[in-house]
């Protein structure tokens, strides 16, 4: 049976992406007209097919490979080989690597108490505004989340985290105009050369960092640099690997708590559950212990819902090696399999009401009746986030810290588009009002 789709465009495909806004708002176009899987042309791929079912997913979820041409405008930030297409058997010892750090008990243990630190210092900071003084929630926490995992992966702070998130905003966004033909500002030779200054400032600070560590004895295998030296990576790879690490892990985690803060300011009602249950486990203490985050169960129920109404990932994509058969349709080799999770997650068969926000979807009782792969922020199988169990600590944190001591509410007149900047984003930021929540756990009123 032939998969339905759009007819093809003379353009390849960009003229639609760009008219819907991007390449998420576009997959929830095409679903919704065409059903849960879909034929489109999509830049860099000659044959692309579209699956928003989950249950069809898990035939894909095996798949270890990703096209190369999609993932091109990573490739200036790797001088050992583009870590997002690496094949199998390269790519399979480098993931289980990183897992044993990432997503490891002792190293999350180990880094706990710095990174409370480093929200609580944010909390002061905006504590001292007051507030008549909205904050910029994504600009804020997207530089806490990058100091954050430049202490787990570097074991040390970046001098200048501004001028390092406006670098790689610099490096995505000519590569991303580049692979999509998006207009961007400034002639080529004006982006060429903003690129590669954005670059060369990368590589200089993660040289700075790393050089700052020194070196003498074992390394400690608890933090990404040090599994990296242990295991005998070139230079090369090890900065390459921390390049991409601090990459994602700064925009998703800190846009991932941006949206969770932003949906329970629209909810009060579900923040006052969230503080009391935070009041409940805490007591008088600000901020939890990493023992604390399993007891925050409303807590991570928001974190889900949001992530599934806004995933910081809105998509992924894999590469068929040998032809796949998805219900009525095959899928050639060769072909990309793309992966739209916002549309998965707004997919109204297994999440009813998909764009009301309510974390009681996250019950132990309601998980158990979805299939496993309705909820899939982090991506599945063999290519999924590494980072994954880290990004979980570090936003469940970030919100128990600033939840216990803010209520957090819309600035009147802002208004919040979503928008693709590889990872969703809101277009002028995320802006709202902090107030402090009275002692004893009672909101000033």
């Amino acid at each position: 049976m032939r998969i339905p789709g759009p007819e093809p465009r003379a353009d390849g495909g960009v003229g639609a992406i760009t008219a819907a806004g991007g390449l998420h708002t576009y997959q929830l176009r095409l679903h919704a007209e065409y059903g849960p899987v879909v034929r489109f042309q999509l830049p860099g791929s000659e044959t692309a097919v579209s699956v928003a079912d989950p249950v069809l997913l898990e035939a894909t979820a095996h798949i270890d490979k990703r096209p190369e041409r999609l993932f091109e405008f990573l490739a200036p930030l790797c001088e050992a080989g583009n870590l997002q297409v690496l094949d199998a058997e390269e790519h399979t010892p480098w993931r289980r690597l990183l897992l044993s750090v990432l997503a490891g008990r002792p190293s999350h243990e180990r880094h706990f108490a710095r990174f409370t630190e480093l929200t609580t210092a944010l909390a002061d900071r905006w504590a001292e505004r007051g507030v008549h003084e909205p904050v910029a929630l994504q600009k804020d926490l997207t530089a806490l989340t990058l100091r954050m995992i430049c202490r787990f992966a570097l074991g040390g702070d970046v001098p200048d985290s501004d001028r390092v998130i406006a670098a790689f905003e610099d490096v995505l966004t000519e590569y991303l105009g580049r692979l999509y033909q998006a207009p961007v500002p400034g002639t080529p030779e004006e982006r060429a050369v903003r690129a590669d200054e954005a670059l060369a400032l990368l590589r200089a600070t993660v040289d700075g960092v790393v050089a700052a560590r020194g070196s003498g004895g074992r390394a400690d295998t608890s933090d990404l640099i040090g599994a990296l030296v242990e295991a005998g990576e070139s230079p090369a790879r090890i900065r390459d690997t921390v390049m991409v690490t601090l990459l994602a892990a700064h925009h998703t985690t800190g846009v991932a708590v941006s949206w969770t803060l932003y949906l329970l300011g629209q909810h009060p009602e579900v923040a006052e559950r969230v503080a009391d249950e935070l009041d409940r486990v805490l007591g008088d203490r600000p901020a939890p212990d990493y023992a604390d985050l399993r007891q925050l169960t409303r807590l991570d129920m928001a974190l889900k819902e949001s992530m599934r109404l806004y995933p910081p990932g809105p998509y992924g994509a894999r590469e068929t090696t040998e032809a796949l058969v998805l219900g009525d349709y095959e899928i050639p080799a060769g072909a990309t399999v793309f992966y739209p999770f916002w549309a998965v997650h707004m997919n109204p068969d297994h999440w009813p009401e998909p764009e009301r926000f309510l974390p009681e979807r996250f019950t132990p009782a309601e998980v158990a009746k979805r299939p496993k792969l309705a909820y899939v922020p982090f991506g599945i199988g063999p290519r999924g986030c590494e980072g994954a169990a880290l990004a979980m600590v570090e936003a469940e944190l970030v919100l128990a810290v600033l939840l216990k001591r803010f209520r957090f509410r819309p600035v009147p007149g802002h208004e919040v588009e979503p928008v693709e900047r590889f990872v969703l984003w809101a277009a002028d930021d995320i802006r709202m009002t902090l107030h402090p929540r009275g002692t004893e756990g009672e909101p000033t009123r």
